[in-house]
């Protein structure tokens, strides 16, 4: 295998106007991805016609996109953290054990551990998409609707880890997640369900309108309750980085949700959002003891290393088979067409310095975002100091406008404000958000993917069942549920 595109991306890359480029790129991204619902998606959209008109060429242009991308998903971290305010999709599961961590007064170790995760979940993606991509590609064209059916059943197997002490919650959260994506225009017949005539809910409920209802709105009742009833503790501030015994707890977790994250963001359609739902669920239901969903650093770091690597695994489908693997991936792939160039397995050895330069852009932007955001971690975490008089309007200004500015409506708005009551009075009956958040998030793809399946097949169940990839998710997904179970009984009776 020749690496000679990649020593000429590395120079394409170093170029001092490149870099420059890059710099200015991770900072935009970061501040792209720590507002609500903006994203690396709308981030690049806007950057995308500035640098065409600007007249950069289109190597320094994939450099500045790439850099906002990952500097987005960075940044993403910091209101999921610091605010329970996820800046994204991908971020959602950050703030499950995050949010607690920062309220302990552990903000600055929470984000420290997020950034060192993201570097190591984007490097060694990074690494594995140099030495696996051809391969990858080929994997990602076998999924199809079946596959990607049974590959949600796995997801929903690793949600199993999340029952803990309240099952039934779980369950009813799971549920009331999976009831919510029934709402609009249904994907195989067009017709439209549960709209109760409301023109607003043809398109359904926007994931960001739901998670920042759930989330941030539900939050900031739950600050101002509190305020009222006088039990509201302030934060103090404990060390800001991160022990090395913290470190080193976290570095299977680390290894782990990289190669799971990788191969999922391979796949084209599932994205950062169920690589870090899939690497969550699987470390709880490895290393819980009670501590996940309070705190705990490596339900963290989990997610990080998982939506940072996905981030990475989505390029390997866009750029040997011309199929984005998400939907930033698609502007990127526009990006390439508005500059008349063809992604493929032949741009590698045409066009090193497009391919190799956007390569190479991988590794230095994950430098200059630990370089950059690690020195910035006892700034961030000041925000958790503010009185509640300037915190909660802030917070909720903040959520407004996103939730205003990425669907132009006032109706999403008010749609985030009942959410979010709803989700106040679910937490206040002591229910997690996290099982509605995935329920929604899988139950999309699993309905669509699903209904495909059977249309291909005529209807016939036995499609699920059929290819080597479909058997090896469904004992997966049996393996999952059964083990722990099966190693539980046993040690019992050992004990007994």
């Amino acid at each position: 295998m020749s690496f000679d595109y990649l020593f000429t991306g590395f120079g394409v890359a170093l170029a001092w106007q490149n870099l420059l480029i890059g710099i200015a790129g991770c900072f935009l991204g970061t501040l792209i991805g720590a507002l609500p619902a903006v994203g690396p998606i709308n981030g690049i959209a806007i950057l995308l016609p500035i640098a065409y008109t600007a007249g950069l060429p289109p190597e320094s242009t994939l450099i500045l996109l790439s850099c906002v991308y990952f500097g987005a998903e960075y940044g993403g971290r910091i209101s999921s953290i610091l605010l329970n305010v996820p800046g994204d999709a991908s971020a959602v599961m950050t703030a499950i054990d995050g949010y607690p961590a920062a309220r302990a007064g552990r903000g600055g170790q929470a984000l420290v551990i997020s950034a060192i995760a993201s570097f190591c979940g984007g490097v060694t993606s990074s690494l594995l998409f140099v030495f696996f991509a051809p391969l990858l590609g080929l994997l990602a064209i076998r999924f199809g609707p079946a596959e990607y059916f049974v590959l949600m059943m796995f997801a929903f197997a690793t949600l199993a880890s999340m029952v803990g002490e309240k099952p039934v919650k779980t369950l009813i959260g799971c549920v009331l997640g999976l009831l919510l994506t029934t709402i609009g225009l249904d994907p195989t017949s067009g017709a439209y369900r549960f709209t109760f005539h409301q023109p607003e809910l043809h398109d359904g409920i926007e994931f960001i309108v739901l998670v920042i209802g759930l989330f941030s709105i539900s939050e900031i009742l739950l600050l101002l309750e509190h305020q009222i009833s006088g039990s509201f503790k302030p934060v103090e501030l404990k060390r800001g980085f991160p022990s090395w015994a913290d470190i080193r707890s976290c570095i299977p977790s680390i290894i782990r949700s990289i190669g799971s994250g990788f191969v999922i963001g391979v796949l084209p359609g599932t994205g950062a959002s169920v690589a870090s739902a899939v690497a969550y669920t699987t470390e709880k239901r490895l290393l819980d003891k009670g501590t996940f969903g309070k705190g705990d650093l490596r339900g963290v770091a989990a997610p990080e290393a998982a939506n940072n690597s996905a981030a990475t695994g989505a390029f390997v489908p866009m750029l040997t088979l011309g199929v984005p693997g998400s939907g930033t991936t698609a502007v990127m792939l526009g990006a390439l067409m508005l500059y008349s160039i063809t992604p493929g397995p032949q741009l590698f050895v045409e066009r090193p310095e497009i391919v190799g330069g956007l390569i190479a852009s991988f590794f230095v932007a994950n430098a200059l975002l630990l370089i950059m955001n690690i020195p910035l971690i006892q700034v961030f975490v000041r925000l958790l100091t503010l009185p509640n008089w300037v915190l909660v309007p802030a917070i909720l200004i903040l959520s407004i406008l996103g939730v205003y500015s990425a669907y132009s409506s006032i109706t999403s708005v008010l749609l985030m404000i009942g959410i979010g009551v709803g989700g106040w009075m679910l937490r206040k009956l002591g229910f997690d958000m996290a099982p509605v958040i995935l329920g929604f998030v899988l139950g999309h793809l699993m309905e669509t993917n699903l209904r495909n399946a059977l249309a291909i097949s005529g209807g016939e169940p036995q499609i699920l069942f059929k290819s080597t990839v479909s058997i090896t998710l469904w004992v997966m997904a049996a393996a999952i549920l059964v083990l722990p179970w099966w190693v539980k009984r046993r040690a019992d009776r050992r004990n007994g």
